[in-house]
């Protein structure tokens, strides 16, 4: 079961639904069940097309480098047992258990790290890392490590900024536009905020970006009442905000999780508020999610009585 089931209420409604992180909460999520092949999925990506998952304007160099000696301290601190960090006069020394790792760095030294400090820093977790000037009007997007989109990439994105990113979601800036300005606007160091945001899809694979989809669009066919709860995914995106505190830099990440509808629903309760949310969902924002080609099954599967499992014997 995924870690999050984000329908709070029985009906769809458009809503940041951010809170402050919790003092017990991680800002970077560790998912061991999946940690190596993700990670490792992400190495291969970026080997095969670099360009298409990092991108940074020049002169972003002092972002990256504080992302990196913010997150990496913290890290070390919520998850001992997978990573442990070394800090002597100005060399630095990451030990990635869960990889089997150690980097030696200096930070600030370009010459350092095998990679740009975003690059190197998104090897590391499970998470997209995407890095918004916040001290430039309108808050773009100025450097950003892409390996786990829906349906979105680094190219349509950069330079742009945080609203006008946002102009093919229905509704996004007219509803949601000053309440998301005034929330980045007041982003507090050390505060971090998150939410939840979910989609569905026909896919379990992690990569979808916009050029993917021939190779996977048949997986649209065939979807019935019988079978949509198997076929249909639920896909979360577990996000954070945080803001630097030297550069105003604001790291936005996103841990995506996916599952079978059927594996997050065995709960009769779930089961109705999904149906219920589902079918309350504005015409435009199920075309968006593309949930439109397979609303109609999945509904019908999820109003049908679920088969029960056998017993253990």
């Amino acid at each position: 079961m995924l870690p999050y089931f984000p329908f709070e209420q029985d009906s769809y409604a458009m809503t940041l639904g951010v809170r402050a992180l919790r003092p017990d909460e991680a800002l970077i999520e560790v998912d061991e069940a999946h940690y190596v092949s993700e990670l490792a999925r992400k190495a291969a990506m970026l080997t095969a097309n670099p360009r298409a998952r990092f991108q940074a304007w020049p002169g972003t160099e002092p972002q990256q480098w504080e992302t990196v000696t913010e997150l990496l301290p913290r890290m070390a601190r919520e998850h001992p047992r997978h990573f442990a960090l070394e800090v002597e006069g100005g060399r630095w020394c990451w030990h990635n258990r869960l990889l089997g790792t150690e980097t030696r760095f200096t930070p600030g030294d370009p010459g350092s790290l095998p990679h740009a400090p975003l690059d190197w820093l998104g090897r590391q977790v499970q998470e997209d890392l995407l890095v918004m000037d916040g001290t430039r009007e309108g808050m773009p997007l100025v450097a950003g490590q892409l390996c786990f989109p829906s349906m979105w990439c680094l190219d349509d994105k950069l330079g742009r900024s945080m609203l006008d990113i946002h102009v093919p979601v229905p509704g996004f800036v007219s509803k949601l536009g000053a309440a998301t300005t005034r929330l980045m606007e007041g982003l507090k160091p050390g505060r971090a905020v998150t939410r939840c945001n979910w989609a569905f899809t026909v896919t379990d694979r992690m990569d979808l970006e916009p050029w993917s989809l021939p190779e996977w669009r048949h997986l649209f066919e065939g979807i019935t009442r019988e079978n949509a709860g198997e076929r249909c995914f639920l896909r979360l995106e577990r996000q954070t905000l945080s803001l630097m505190p030297r550069t105003g830099a604001i790291l936005f990440t996103i841990h995506t999780y996916r599952a079978p509808v059927a594996s997050e629903v065995e709960d009769p309760a779930r089961r109705r508020r999904l149906a219920q949310v589902l079918r309350t969902v504005p015409a435009d924002t199920s075309t968006y999610k593309r949930i439109t080609p397979f609303l109609e099954p999945l509904l019908a599967w999820l109003d049908a009585e679920p088969v029960p499992r056998a017993a253990n014997s």
